[in-house]
């Protein structure tokens, strides 16, 4: 039987044989090459996920939902917020185009306000810091006027909401936020009963300090303890230790019983050759790990506050293909494009998972030193590099003249030798920029050294 047959039969048994689990699965969309919506609900039900969260309203997958048992956490997009924050009736709008129309059929659970907000440091940015609980407050009315009661209203947040972290127990807010948008957004989720959603992900921190952090202790499995000498508990885990920052944080401000929620965590697959620690095996330790420790009954909670359940959501349902940024942004999901999985996963935390000894071995788990190319892909459509080619060439952001005629790197004439030469001198000129190898996926990382002849590729030293 083939290895998709397989997949699907082994699938198909274990959902007539478990409920749902409570853990959540993030379903993006910002792939070329991914399922359809009909598709992707098949893959979510079938893989027993409890609930799924949203980037948007989209109307197809909320329709669509309402067949199935899964809870769903649909968004309100960061554009929308000054809307519904300086208008009631634009926010009635929305909850009527939004909720109405499918709940309860759908079941709506969380309404979120944003994403991330709180992270973005510009004009603008500070804007919608201070729309954002004026915006979760309108549509609470909202809800309310429609006799609504059991849709949680919160924002997810990133771990940059936080001053300090370490130990825990020194957990504050940035003080440029605290008092303008911390402060009246905890008195709201303390009024309504409702979650401090955070994105918490232990393999940043651990991959900006691998020195001093173990790769064991950011994957649950290690064997040695930290011990907060401020709180004096002791942590075996990264994730406690980023929860319980928050939770010290929030008790400092007088909201030490506000519920968390995990509204983004995993682990990536993939990506560049400079982030090390991103592989098959390390994301299949984490997730595994991470949902047995969650679906623990009763609860483990976290050091600060055990035995307390945290509703998580995994991020994310499929490696999407049209994240920007470092390769890793393209590598955080369970499932291929195609629908089968990257490793085999068990949402409920029932099934003993054995196979280690069947994936990849991790040979990034330390930083690499050396030199890197940025190199057209294999895969690469010819017409697309071209017009790549042509237009960093002709916005003068790069040097083209040893690709002319003559000249040490005309030949061999290919279009992808001459986009390799473009894309590994523009990456080489604004990587200290943020400047990143992968031009819309027409690009990728390389160890091998393309030089040829007299013809010399820039390189980024790492």
């Amino acid at each position: 039987m083939g290895t998709l047959a397989m997949f699907f039969v082994c699938l198909l048994s274990l959902s007539g044989a478990r409920a749902s689990s409570n853990i959540g699965v993030n379903y993006g969309q910002l792939g070329n090459n991914l399922p359809s919506p009909y598709r992707s609900i098949e893959l979510l039900t079938t893989m027993n996920a409890g609930r799924v969260k949203l980037y948007d309203s989209n109307p197809e997958i909320l329709r669509l939902l309402s067949t199935s048992k899964i809870q769903v956490s649909i968004m309100i997009q960061n554009h929308e917020i000054a809307g519904i924050a300086s208008n009631q009736s634009i926010a009635d709008e929305w909850v009527r185009n939004n909720v109405l129309s499918y709940y309860p059929e759908t079941k709506i659970r969380y309404l979120l306000v944003g994403n991330e907000v709180l992270s973005y440091n510009s004009e603008q940015g500070h804007q919608m810091w201070h729309d954002l609980v004026p915006a979760m407050r309108s549509i609470k009315r909202s809800l309310k006027a429609q006799d609504i009661h059991n849709i949680k209203i919160g924002t997810p947040l990133a771990m940059d909401v936080l001053q300090s972290t370490f130990p825990p127990s020194n957990g504050t807010f940035r003080s440029d936020i605290i008092d303008t948008v911390i402060a009246p957004m905890l008195e709201f989720l303390d009024r309504t009963n409702s979650f401090f959603f955070i994105d918490a992900y232990p393999y940043f921190p651990w991959s900006q300090d691998p020195g001093n952090i173990s790769l064991d202790f950011a994957l649950f499995r290690g064997t040695s303890t930290i011990r907060d000498p401020g709180s004096g508990l002791t942590y075996t885990n990264l994730l406690d230790q980023m929860l319980d920052s928050l939770i010290f944080a929030m008790s400092k401000l007088g909201f030490s019983n506000i519920q968390l929620a995990i509204a983004e965590t995993g682990w990536p697959n993939s990506g560049d050759i400079e982030e090390h620690g991103a592989n098959i095996f390390n994301a299949a330790t984490y997730n595994r790990n991470l949902i047995n420790r969650m679906t623990t009954n009763p609860p483990l909670g976290t050091p600060a506050r055990p035995r307390v359940s945290i509703p998580t959501f995994i991020f994310s349902l499929f490696n999407e293909n049209q994240k920007t940024g470092p390769g890793t942004e393209r590598h955080w999901g369970l499932l291929h494009p195609d629908g089968t999985p990257i490793y085999e996963i068990d949402l409920t935390g029932k099934k003993p998972l054995t196979d280690f000894a069947s994936l990849p071995a991790p040979k990034n788990n330390v930083p690499y030193r050396g030199k890197v190319w940025c190199m057209a892909a294999k895969d690469a459509n010819e017409m697309e590099l071209a017009a790549a080619l042509n237009y960093a060439c002709n916005q003068g952001n790069v040097s083209c003249d040893a690709l002319a005629p003559g000249r040490e790197c005309y030949a061999p004439v290919s279009v992808a030798d001459h986009a390799s030469y473009v894309f590994s001198s523009y990456w080489a000129k604004f990587r200290n920029e943020g400047g990143t190898c992968h031009f819309n996926g027409l690009a990728e990382q390389s160890t091998t050294d393309p030089s040829h002849g007299s013809c010399r590729y820039p390189e980024v030293s790492i």
